[in-house]
């Protein structure tokens, strides 16, 4: 009976929110390579679909009580995953531009990079509002950019961009914000 709690409290309705979201990246995958209308809007339905369970799996976490170590590892590796895959699907569709994809990744690759260090030092690098707000804009941007075409008047491809770059800022921000934290914390300065 012991041995089952953690594993029932490791699939509790926000991770399993979360394996979901990932499941969503190969639907997104596959109706990128039909990039007509239909594969455009499948593919931004099923990228949303996968945001809005990012939104729902925080808010039942918290309600609940149901934070749990694999939720903490996986949330955020399940955004960052969505996020990269499709950005890079989108780059040979000529929808994005690749250095600003290479920037981003790069960004969560070493941000990751650092926190991984931070824990193995005994310290907990917490995600940032900066952080959060990187997320939302890097999520809406991408799932504008695959729509892509215009719809109701409304071009979403240059939605898409203009959202793109304020995910960009956010990215290098909160990017220099986790050196700056990494540094003062982890890394004091030698007296001598």
């Amino acid at each position: 009976m012991k041995k089952d709690a953690p594993r029932k409290a490791a699939f509790n309705l926000p991770n399993s929110l979360t394996l979901f979201r990932l499941a969503c990246i190969p639907a997104v995958l596959i109706c990128l390579y039909f990039p007509g209308k239909l594969g455009s809007f499948l593919a931004a339905l099923f990228f949303g679909t996968a945001f809005v369970t990012d939104l729902l799996d925080g808010f039942f976490a918290r309600r609940r009580g149901d934070v749990t170590k694999l939720g903490k590892f996986l949330d955020p590796m399940a955004d960052k995953i969505l996020v990269s895959v499709t950005m890079i699907m989108l780059i040979p569709l000529g929808r994005i531009p690749a250095w600003i994809v290479m920037l981003i990744v790069a960004r969560e690759m070493a941000v990751t990079g650092l926190r991984g260090i931070a824990v193995m030092e005994g310290t907990v690098m917490q995600a940032s509002s900066l952080g959060k707000y990187k997320t939302f804009f890097q999520s809406l941007a991408t799932a504008f950019l695959c729509l892509h075409y215009k719809y109701i008047g409304l071009n979403f491809h240059k939605v898409g961009m203009v959202l793109l770059w304020a995910a960009l800022i956010f990215t290098l921000w909160s990017a220099w914000a986790y050196f700056k934290e990494f540094y003062r914390v982890l890394l004091p300065r030698n007296p001598s």
